[in-house]
């Protein structure tokens, strides 16, 4: 799953889940059933599931391009960071 396809996973979750979560609240209340909204609930989340969370081809339509191996040794390597120790001198 690419950059793109990530966020495109992410915003369908969050806009299923909602409506799923409207649907549910408007069909357990005029039902009068608490059971019935919480099994409609459950029916989105599993299908929010479905289609969010597996690698569907839909979701890599950017993929990246990488380095090809001998390109990358070429390539400066990023330096790490280092730690100065504090001296005795300011501990007590």
């Amino acid at each position: 799953m690419d950059w793109q396809g990530q966020k495109l996973s992410e915003q369908l979750m969050q806009i299923m889940l909602l409506a799923f979560s409207v649907v549910a609240f408007l069909t357990g209340y005029s039902s009068g059933s608490f059971q019935t909204m919480l099994l409609v609930y459950a029916a989105g989340v599993v299908l929010t599931a479905l289609i969010s969370v597996p690698n569907w081809p839909f979701f890599n339509r950017h993929p990246l391009k990488w380095l090809e191996p001998i390109e990358a040794e070429r390539s400066p390597k990023p330096q790490l960071a280092s730690k100065k120790k504090p001296s005795k001198s300011h501990q007590k």
